[in-house]
C-alpha cells in the first residue's frame, strides 16, 4: 500500500523565494529512489506561511531507506564550494504520514 509523506515546512515571506530555489537546485534527486512515486512542492497562496513538500512511496521502508540514504546527505553537506551549510529558510518542520486507502483517476475520453 503506498503510503504519502507531507513535510509541513514554515516558512517566512523573506524566505519563500530561497526555499523554492533550493528545491529546484534539488531537482530530479528524488526520482530515482527505489519506490518513489510522486513529488509536489506546494505554495501557500493565502492564509498561511506553511509550505507543503508532498511526496509518495511504494511502501514506509521506502521512504525511510531514502531518508537515511540521500535525503540525509543532502541536508548534511555544505555548500557547493565546500563552505559551511546554509541556514534554513524554514522556521519549523513537521511530517504528516498518511497510507492510501482511496484513490481516483480521471476517466479517459
Amino acid at each position: 500500500m503506498s503510503v504519502v509523506k507531507i513535510n509541513v515546512l514554515t516558512v517566512p515571506q523573506e524566505q519563500r523565494e530561497t526555499l523554492e530555489k533550493r528545491f529546484a537546485s534539488r531537482a530530479h534527486a528524488v526520482e530515482s529512489s527505489d519506490g518513489f512515486e510522486w513529488f509536489e512542492l506546494l505554495r501557500p497562496v493565502e492564509g498561511t506561511d506553511d509550505y507543503l513538500v508532498y511526496t509518495r512511496w511504494r511502501d514506509e521502508a521506502s521512504f525511510q531507506a531514502w531518508m537515511e540514504g540521500p535525503m540525509k546527505a543532502a541536508h548534511q553537506g555544505g555548500d557547493a564550494s565546500g563552505g559551511e551549510r546554509p541556514k534554513s529558510a524554514a522556521s519549523g518542520s513537521t511530517v504528516w504520514s498518511f497510507e492510501v486507502v482511496q484513490q481516483a483517476a480521471p476517466t479517459g475520453a
